[in-house]
């Protein structure tokens, strides 16, 4: 019984000092006729040896394009294989992997690579109705008429070489669109499986070396690059693993998308670390597809969301499906509503899903119940803390250690704290102390058996969907319009989404015939889709405090009776 909100994770089983291609390599000599992925999209499926092989060719590749350790590689891209190989082959070579939002438009793509300093980019060509070509020509327009093995862009002055993903539906009949038209297969072919360089450079990498930058939205206007270790997530990605108890008779379907930690990590690394299957059921989420995934692939694991579950229990066909194989996997990145929580549990055979918690930030998982733990704590908290690590309830003010079932600010400690935020000290030290604690910014309580339930932000972060949008980002965005003077955006409640967007705007003088069309219009194709505001009022000022200051909650109170909308109660 704790007397404090404190508590450590258990340390019987010891972290991982390795680094992700050794661990992988020892996985692939135990098992290497196991089926190690599925791309259903893609009709493609790799053995855990095949799956080696061509990540040690592509990590050949890349040292033949002149890349080094500690340079870095931006993935453009939902989930493909060569998503997969990408993120081995960084890894194996000491190459840090940048992982870049499909969702961004040319001012987002243009900062994330510029500040990572991105040397080469690997990305699809097309993905729906957004033309990737054609957001790239935004930015570097050269590229219609480059000539050359290697770029030289004005807009991205780092980088150095495009290679397209060649997968089903990406190329057009014709490739001649595509400028210096080198694809992945065509860089696959430069490399060896058995290059002894890539033997040579395996010794000199370790545990601690960086190896993925995240960009995450947060209090300030702009990404941040969490930037992660081998320590971090192939740890993690194991804790994660053993929570689920996988095994390697285990098949999880992975829907979410690998640019967050929750594809790239609990989902491909959980699996990697025992010997699982991973199952792509789509390169994008489409519910049918999961459904159809988990039916014929016998899948035991489903890893999503919340609006994910909800929207496979809500399609027509649902009753179609024999989901009688599936076990366990993990729902994250958003609250989860407690009636959707039963549902996925009585309809789907989840009974041994897991709540987990975390952020980018570390690695991502800090909480995760486990499948022993009982209902009512499963739908009512996010679980225990993971082994090793620490988590503390801190009075936000104070700092001191608030008492069990007080409310106050999540803090956690341990391997999975990234290094800091990408070439940025200052806003790496707001959020990470002098003794190594992570300030998460949320609000939550623990109780006196160390269960943790969040119960809301400090930060003042919209997370709509799995997605961390900072507000501030998108009212410095909409404050570039000359007709708009000033933007409050704000979080309202949603039902299928958690949150959404909510813009007050106030107009410059004799403005009156501007309104939201005029606004998405304005937004339509410059910035990501879900941070579009979904509700706009024009109004003529902010409520404010008697010192000027803008009262944010009073903004989202109003919207919430004017729109009738509740918040749910949440696990």
């Amino acid at each position: 019984m704790l007397v404090q909100s404190f508590t450590r994770g258990p340390t019987h089983l010891p972290l991982i000092e390795r680094t992700i291609g050794d661990f992988f390599d020892e996985m692939v000599e135990s098992w290497p006729d196991r089926e190690a992925v599925v791309s259903r999209h893609e009709g493609r499926r790799y053995t855990y040896r095949e799956l080696q092989l061509e990540s040690n060719r592509l990590a050949s590749a890349l040292l033949n394009l002149g890349l080094v350790p500690g340079d870095r590689v931006g993935i453009w891209s939902h989930n493909y294989i060569a998503w997969l190989l990408i993120q081995l082959a960084t890894a194996k070579t000491g190459i840090i992997l940048v992982n870049i939002n499909p969702a961004y438009r040319a001012a987002e793509l243009e900062y994330t690579l510029n500040k990572s300093g991105c040397k080469a980019l690997v990305m699809m060509r097309r993905y729906k109705r957004s033309d990737y070509l054609d957001i790239l020509l935004q930015l570097a327009p050269e590229l219609q008429n480059h000539s050359g093995s290697t770029l030289r862009l004005a807009q991205l002055p780092h980088l150095r070489h495009v290679v397209w993903i060649d997968a089903p539906g990406q190329f057009p009949d014709s490739v001649e669109d595509i400028p210096e038209n080198l694809s992945f297969s065509d860089l696959l072919k430069t490399g060896s499986a058995d290059d002894p360089s890539l033997r040579k450079l395996s010794r000199s990498l370790h545990a601690s070396d960086p190896i993925n930058i995240q960009f995450t939205s947060g209090t300030t206007g702009f990404p941040k690059g969490a930037t992660l270790t081998h320590r971090n997530i192939l740890n993690n990605g194991f804790f994660v693993g053993e929570q689920m108890k996988l095994t390697r008779e285990d098949r999880l379907c992975v829907p979410v998308p690998l640019y967050h930690c929750f594809g790239m990590v609990m989902g491909n690394l959980a699996c990697l670390t025992h010997g699982s299957t991973i199952v792509y059921p789509n390169d994008g989420f489409d519910p049918l597809t999961v459904l159809e995934a988990v039916h014929e692939e016998r899948c035991t694991a489903l890893h999503g969301v919340p609006t994910m579950f909800a929207a496979e229990l809500g399609h027509p066909r649902f009753d179609e499906f024999d989901l009688s194989s599936l076990r366990t996997g993990a729902m994250a990145g958003a609250p989860c509503p407690i009636e959707l929580m039963k549902r996925v549990v009585e309809r789907m055979h989840l009974t041994e899903i897991t709540i987990g918690y975390g952020m980018t930030e570390t690695s991502p998982a800090s909480c995760q119940s486990d499948t022993n733990t009982p209902l009512d704590r499963r739908v009512s908290t996010v679980g225990t803390v993971h082994p090793h690590v620490e988590l503390k309830i801190i009075d936000p003010k104070s700092g001191q250690t608030v008492l069990p079932g007080v409310p106050g600010e999540v803090c956690t400690r341990g391997y999975s704290v990234m290094r800091g935020y990408w070439d940025d000290d200052e806003n790496t030290h707001e959020v990470i102390d002098a003794d190594r604690w992570m300030h998460t910014g949320d609000l939550g309580t623990m109780d006196v058996h160390g269960y943790v339930n969040i119960v809301g932000r400090i930060k003042d972060l919209v997370i709509r969907g799995g997605e961390n949008i900072s507000p501030l980002e998108i009212e410095e965005f909409l404050c570039r319009h000359p007709r708009i003077q000033s933007a409050q955006v704000v979080g309202v409640p949603d039902p299928k989404y958690g949150e959404e967007l909510c813009a007050w705007i106030v107009l410059t003088h004799g403005d009156d015939d501007f309104g939201e069309k005029e606004v998405r219009d304005f937004c339509k194709g410059r910035i990501a889709h879900y941070k579009v505001p979904k509700y706009i009022k024009i109004v003529a000022d902010f409520p404010m405090t008697v010192t000027g200051k803008i009262q944010k909650f009073r903004i989202r109170e109003e919207m919430e009776r004017l729109l009738g909308l509740k918040r749910e109660t949440t696990a």
